[in-house]
């Protein structure tokens, strides 16, 4: 067999995982350590042969306690909000933006200017233009940018505005574009015609 008892006996808890938990760390690092450290064996697993795999798994079962604290780790990686006044407030029990580990996620963002929370304009072209600056304040906020943005999704009221919205979406985007999807909706919070969300990487 390929691979050794003594390597599909070893304990799957890395280096990072035991100093985290011997020293009864808390802190979002610790938690950030076993995390990666989990993520990290579950890809060699994956990369494992199918009858490796089976040893692996069999005697590793004594260190199932140690895979539960990594899994337990990884779900306790913990949410800070992100509130800023320079971005239209959140109209329902839901905040701008949440940061957890390294990546941002921003809440659906309107077309609505903050000092009032009146929408900027009634066409679709202002809409996007006051999206576009709310989210750029929210990003900043939560210490990302638009070039850190790697997702975006976009809900339109009508789907024949596409090549308007593409035209002012694309000037935040002068480089490599994120992934993105665009749906049209039946209807959007006050009757908006356009609604944009993103997922960011902190810098």
């Amino acid at each position: 067999m390929a691979m050794s008892m003594a390597n599909a006996s070893r304990p799957l808890l890395s280096v990072a995982g035991v100093a985290a938990r011997t020293s009864g760390a808390t802190t979002s690092s610790a938690r950030l350590s076993f995390a990666g450290a989990l993520s990290r064996d579950c890809q060699k697993l994956v990369r494992q042969p199918p009858a490796q795999r089976r040893v692996f798994t069999r005697f590793s079962a004594r260190n199932s306690s140690d895979i539960a604290m990594r899994a337990f780790a990884l779900a306790a990686v913990q949410k800070e909000a992100v509130v800023t006044n320079k971005a239209p407030a959140a109209l329902g029990p839901y905040s701008q933006a949440i940061k957890s580990g390294n990546l941002v996620f921003c809440s659906g963002v309107l077309g609505l200017v903050p000092e009032t929370g009146n929408f900027v304009s009634e066409d679709v072209e202002g809409q996007t233009e006051q999206i576009m600056k709310n989210m750029g304040e929210i990003l900043k906020a939560a210490g990302a940018s638009y070039e850190s943005v790697v997702k975006t999704t976009i809900m339109l009221a009508d789907l024949a505005d596409f090549k308007a919205v593409n035209k002012i979406y694309g000037k935040y985007f002068p480089g490599t574009a994120p992934a993105r999807s665009t749906y049209q909706v039946a209807a959007l919070p006050l009757n908006a015609r356009i609604e944009i969300e993103c997922i960011a990487t902190l810098e």
